[in-house]
């Protein structure tokens, strides 16, 4: 892992100018589920993939990389003046777990055809939450573990059945028997309060602004609802078996807007202050 500061020293100038080298910061893990934090001067604007990125008042903003994220990003920014930069990134590129399982039974690798209108009916909603996207700087506060256990299953591995990938697992998952609390890991706001989801049961997410969120899955209670407004620490759910689950787990998980990134990572470039 690479969790470093990287002042944009070597830029490329880009049509009609060219930023000072202390002009805008950048730092966090820059490899595949990672999450960068950057920071640029008054008045300039960031783009990422041609479109804007969101900025706090004082110049911050966030990017997630995706597990499968190339090998370089770039970035584009356009300074009060309109001078405009291109800096270019390197992604380190993970290995991941995967688990190849033959012989077992189709019924349990493929959704029975009266369950799929439930499951796409329980991804609108998610989807849905994590399209509100607000102007909270609560990420800016630091993340904690949302739950003290042992960690049993990592982001981006992977089961292969009977030759068939299935999705990647996206979260962290801590081991915590049915009841345990589950806590905020981070300041923010309620988005959806869901008790029973086909693949993930009870399913909290919580919002803490410019796009990044965090799901909790798998619940047996949730003690918090749509819109609450939720402190870093504060109890929100416990822990439990439902939905798809084989035992008793927190699943953790986090997302830039729609890209799936790594808690384990966030937490390094968001500790608690």
């Amino acid at each position: 892992m690479r969790l470093v500061s990287i002042y944009l020293a070597t830029m490329i100038a880009f049509v009609s100018g060219y930023l000072q080298a202390d002009s805008v910061m950048l730092r966090g893990n820059f490899q595949q589920g990672g999450l960068l934090l950057g920071k640029v001067v008054e008045g300039s604007d960031v783009y990422y993939l041609d479109k804007p990125l969101q900025l706090t008042d004082d110049g911050y903003f966030i990017l997630g990389l995706s597990r499968d994220a190339p090998e370089s990003i770039s970035l584009r920014i356009l300074d009060a003046d309109e001078m405009q930069t291109i800096q270019t990134y390197s992604i380190d590129q993970r290995q991941y777990q995967i688990q190849r399982v033959n012989g077992v039974p189709s019924k349990t690798v493929t959704p029975a055809a009266a369950d799929l209108a439930r499951i796409r009916s329980d991804s609108a909603l998610v989807k849905k939450a994590r399209r509100i996207i607000s102007s909270s700087t609560d990420f800016l506060g630091g993340f904690q573990v949302p739950l003290s256990g042992p960690i049993t299953g990592v982001y981006g591995s992977q089961r292969v059945y009977n030759g068939v990938p299935k999705n990647p697992h996206y979260g962290v998952d801590y081991a915590g028997p049915t009841g345990a609390i589950v806590v905020a890991p981070a300041s923010g706001s309620v988005r959806m309060a869901h008790r029973d989801m086909f693949y993930s049961g009870g399913t909290l997410i919580m919002d803490h602004g410019h796009g990044l969120s965090s799901s909790f899955l798998h619940l047996s209670d949730i003690l918090v609802a749509e819109g609450d407004t939720v402190v870093r620490g504060q109890p929100i759910a416990k822990v439990g078996a439902t939905g798809r689950a084989t035992g008793p787990h927190l699943d953790w998980r986090m997302n830039w807007h729609q890209v799936r990134i790594d808690p384990e990572l966030v937490m390094q470039v968001l500790p608690v202050r």
